[in-house]
């Protein structure tokens, strides 16, 4: 007995249980721990020579100290800041500096004077400006589409070159000279925020990291190699404005790669989530903690991720190569109060930095000449957060289509073989044994677990997925503030039902091939899943199916580790021989303490202790059967553990010699006593180590990615499938060892399900960590002065009535709520608001109300420019802003705003038509003259160019201007009293570019 249970690995119940759970819980603890500990920055302040993270802390310190959108007057305050900081960081480097003040198209002298050997050259950009357009929605998934919007912009950026070494000396950006061929690097972050948010993440830690990039490049022996540019954009947040406006610039003709710092979340670690090619995404392996999953680039690719970044500009408009690198969570702090110092720290400061300077110096030392040509997709993940994979993804395909065609075919030639040599039990009924007195059959009991593992895996993976449901029937957001606690409960019912059905299949049929019968079911499915895999990596170039496939790779070493095994068992006629009846010994009673095939169903080991003792305490040699000995002799009594039914068709077996009885697994087969009894571990390591990693760290990515984003109006049934999910590609490797466990885990697990259901089903799913979002607008119409306020939120449960109602100015008043037209998935409440003081009004103490100099707010005109034509010239002028539009109830064809620089490569208009014009000034209450045409049939055709045109009706529409500056306290006395009164759990952010907006409107 001792040396049954003397092997620490062997598969019995509690090696199996103990090592399984040992490297689940090593694995799942390592994850978790990379996962939510940011990497530590070090203690001291200059961790890499040349950069000073205190500097960069403090730095952060100011940009955040306010909210700053494009729209207010903390923007104008910020950028003259950055431009005194870019002084003293060049000067300190004691480094001649030249400031470029956007006269290098007008100003001789100015050119005359640049020092060509300068290191750094500063450009404060205030001439730029550009209009575009951008397409409206998609009707019906079809290619038709509604009308877009043009966007005019005047650009406040930000540009620095620093000179590279193979550069050359020339001042090229002036004009007539050419730009240096081999090209340099962008590295780009926007220095706007949202109107409702102070930008630390988004994108505070963005710019700081690159005020201390370059300190470092222009630093004694840190020159690059090949030029780089930082651009600090203006008006990121607004509709990519600031990028948009760079393309005009000179120097947007120098970079061949880019660098974009951002940020979508608040704090945490800055991930490398999207990358143009292979060859630009082998630079981000330098970083020392890597942190990128191509999955997410397939989402943009795919329109998944509706939300964009400067990324699609500089893709898009100027053909570059590069990395979107950005902070993504939590979401519930993104675009609100708490993206602020208080809520991030030095170590995201120092993850984004300590990844973006040997990234930037990678690509400014690669050969920029390859950069000309388009690069190849790219598979990229990182392991541990301290290792980036990157291969191409014709590689992934390649080895996709190997394990198509090998792996089978592997299996089936193994199988064969087996086959020849008469090992092959699977499936294997019965062997027919010939002798001299007739043939008679053996049973083999081959096909005994066959069908139990698509049994395990349907009834598990079905709790799951119903529990995925029940949640979100019952309390729909819970996932929002405890996602671990919806991955709590579905790991441990999963691993429970798993056991449970396990445990009762081999109680009924107990098999020694359960394990390979698993793993070729197993095999079988995942094949499968590997041929759409390899479909959609042909077809649409989608890489995020690497996992899947390095899974099956897994999946089949461990099925070919376990059909190996079978050579170590007797051949089926050795094994028929020798159970046969005719080679029954002389003592026919012995045959009763032989394993049959299929005896005994299940045994505790106890009682395997004690019936081995009594065997071992038994004469060796039995008396002689007389009158008044027992029919039972020493067996034990039957019971229904021991109960064994006998098929008819079958001879009886014959004995097995007792030390091969012994290695026989309970109530398994008697032929299994040659099975080694380690390999499961082998087969284990390689079925769940690689597979868990890498689904594990995609798992986490992926649900902390959409988690939060059911106040965005994304799918509430989203988060709680993809944990259902991932539940099953984690725990599967477990599933083919789980009928060997004890009943411990299983039932600790069984109370962990029934604390998190009570949980997930009774807590409310908000809370001041967790806050939920909800949008916050206000419209007034300038000629009635009629103002509204709403707030726009979740549309399940009474949330957000409840939200609006306790609000003091909505007490008493009939709210209105209505599903939004701007975000899709989400309800609008409105109700009769606060007046707002956007534009200096007389003092509240006069009690002149507001409402009288509503009209003064904004001034138009509109007029035709001609009786035969369907143009018209609007003017327009609002106080206190430099941010107006026009909408149109119907579509225009063209828009010429006074100023514009002609655009050679961008439409103004789409071919569908605009039915709003977006105009930015650099300059605050600027008049705009803006001249439109419209007319069925005229698709964007230049003013003036159709002489003869059927003049059709006239044109309606609204001249609206746009308030952001929510800094002063009683400007926008609605928002500040959705701050002061709304529950702890609620966040604020805005729904528009205008956190008010007044209006009036128009007849042509």
């Amino acid at each position: 007995m001792g040396k049954r249970f003397s092997n620490p690995i062997a598969f019995t119940p509690l090696p199996v249980t103990i090592i399984t759970a040992l490297v689940y819980t090593a694995l799942f603890v390592a994850l978790l721990v990379i996962h939510l500990v940011v990497p530590s920055a070090p203690n001291t302040p200059t961790p890499i020579a040349g950069i000073n993270l205190t500097e960069a802390w403090q730095d952060l310190q100011y940009i955040s100290g306010a909210f700053h959108p494009y729209n207010s007057r903390r923007n104008d305050e910020t950028r003259d800041w950055l431009l005194r900081r870019l002084e003293r960081i060049l000067a300190e480097n004691t480094k001649r500096l030249m400031f470029d003040r956007s006269r290098y198209l007008h100003d001789p002298q100015f050119r005359a004077s640049i020092e060509r050997q300068n290191p750094a050259v500063v450009f404060s950009d205030l001439i730029s400006n550009t209009t575009f357009c951008s397409q409206g929605k998609e009707l019906n998934n079809t290619s038709a589409r509604e009308p877009g919007l043009s966007v005019y912009f005047e650009g406040t950026n930000i540009i620095v070159y620093i000179r590279g070494s193979e550069d050359g000396d020339q001042d090229w950006w002036n004009g007539g000279q050419e730009i240096p061929e081999k090209g340099g690097v962008l590295v780009n972050a926007h220095y706007d925020s949202v109107s409702t948010g102070y930008g630390a993440s988004d994108d505070g830690v963005g710019v700081v990291s690159i005020l201390q990039m370059i300190k470092y490049f222009t630093g004694e022996g840190h020159k690059p190699k090949r030029g780089i540019v930082a651009l600090l954009n203006n008006g990121e947040e607004d509709y990519l404005n600031g990028a948009q406006a760079f393309r005009n610039h000179p120097v947007s003709k120098f970079p061949r790669t880019f660098l974009n710092l951002e940020g979508a979340g608040a704090g945490g670690r800055a991930v490398m989530f999207r990358s143009t090619d292979t060859e630009v995404t082998r630079a981000y392996q330098k970083s020392k903690y890597p942190f990128a999953s191509v999955l997410s680039g397939d989402a943009f690719k795919r329109g998944i991720i509706k939300s964009e970044t400067d990324y699609r500009v500089f893709t898009q408009r100027l053909g570059l190569r590069g990395l979107d690198l950005a902070f993504f969570e939590p979401r519930a702090r993104y675009h609100t109060d708490q993206d602020d110092a208080k809520h991030t720290n030095i170590d995201s400061v120092w993850h984004m930095l300590s990844a973006a300077i040997p990234t930037l110096k990678a690509l400014s030392s690669a050969d920029q000449q390859s950069f000309r040509n388009k690069g190849s997709d790219a598979v990229w993940f990182d392991l541990f957060g301290r290792f980036l994979a990157v291969f191409k993804l014709r590689t992934l395909y390649a080895l996709s289509i190997a394990l198509l065609v090998v792996a089978p075919v592997i299996l089936v030639v193994i199988g064969f073989v087996l086959y020849k040599i008469d090992k092959l039990y699977l499936l294997s009924r019965k062997k027919q044994v010939e002798h001299d007195d007739g043939d008679e059959s053996v049973l083999l009991h081959g096909w005994k677990g066959f069908f139990q593992y698509p049994m395990l895996v349907v009834l598990a993976s079905a709790a799951v997925i119903g529990l995925a449901f029940l949640v979100v029937k019952l309390n729909p957001y819970i996932v929002y503030s405890s996602p671990y606690a919806i991955w709590s409960m579905m790991l441990s019912a999963w691993v429970f039902v798993a056991w449970f059905v396990s445990c009762a299949a081999d109680f009924i049929r107990p098999s020694a091939l359960t394990r390979l019968y698993s793993l070729s079911w197993l095999f079988f499915v995942s094949w499968v899943i590997l041929v759409g895999v390899t479909v959609v990596e042909k077809r649409q170039n989608i890489a995020g199916g690497y996992f899947l496939v390095l899974y099956c790779a897994a999946v089949f070493l461990a099925t070919l580790v376990a059909l190996l095994e079978l050579f170590g068992l007797p051949r089926k006629s050795d094994y028929a021989e020798e159970v046969s009846p005719t080679n029954r010994g002389p003592n026919p009673s012995h045959r009763s303490q032989s394993i049959s095939s299929g005896q005994r169903l299940a045994q505790s080991s106890d009682e395997q202790q004690r019936s081995e003792n009594n065997e071992e305490q038994a004469p060796r040699e039995e008396e002689e059967a007389t009158e008044t000995t027992s029919l039972l002799r020493n067996d034990r009594q039957t019971t229904f553990a021991h109960y064994h039914h006998q098929d008819p068709e079958r001879s009886e077996e014959g004995p097995l010699d007792e030390s091969k009885e012994r290695k026989v697994y309970l109530g398994e087969q008697a032929w299994s006593w040659s099975l080694p009894t380690w390999l499961w571990l082998l087969e284990f390591l390689l079925l769940s180590v690689i597979p868990i990693i890498l689904t594990g760290e995609i798992a986490l990515f992926l649900t902390s990615s959409i988690y939060q984003t059911l106040a965005d109006g994304s799918s509430v049934m989203l988060p709680y499938f993809a944990v259902a999910l991932f539940t099953i590609l984690l725990l599967i490797p477990v599933s083919p060892f789980i009928h060997r466990y004890t009943y411990h885990i299983p039932i600790f697990l069984l109370l962990v399900f029934a604390g998190t259901l009570i949980y997930n089903l009774l807590a409310f799913p908000f809370s001041a960590n967790n806050r939920l979002k909800v949008y916050f607008d206000q419209h007034v119409d300038l000629e009635t002065g009629i103002n509204t306020v709403s707030l726009t939120g979740v549309k399940s449960g009474s949330y957000l009535r409840d939200i609006a109602s306790s609000l003091p100015s909505a007490v008493g008043q009939d709210l209105i709520c209505v599903d939004s037209t701007l975000r899709a998935g989400l309800m609008q409440c409105s109700w009769h608001g606060l007046p707002p003081r956007v534009v200096p009004s007389p003092p509240p103490q006069l009690g002149i109300p507001p409402e009288f100099g509503y009209k003064e707010w904004l001034s138009f005109s509109v007029s035709r420019t001609n009786s035969t034509r369907n143009e018209a010239r609007i003017t327009l002028h609002g106080k206190n802003t430099r941010a107006c539009k026009i909408e149109f109830d119907t579509a225009i064809s063209d828009v010429d705003i006074e100023g514009a620089m002609p655009e050679e490569r961008l439409e103004k208009v789409p071919t569908e038509g605009s039915k709003e014009v977006r105009l930015w000034s650099r300059t605050w209450e600027k008049p705009w003259h803006v001249k439109v045409r419209w007319g069925s049939g005229v698709q964007a055709l230049p003013l003036g160019m159709v002489k003869q045109q059927k003049r059709s009706p006239g044109l309606n529409g609204r001249v609206v201007c746009l308030w952001s500056d929510a800094n002063g306290s009683g400007v926008i006395p609605a928002l500040d009293e959705a701050w002061k009164f709304l529950p702890e759990w609620v966040a604020v952010s805005k729904l528009k570019d205008g956190l008010v907006e007044g209006s009036k409107r128009f007849l042509i």
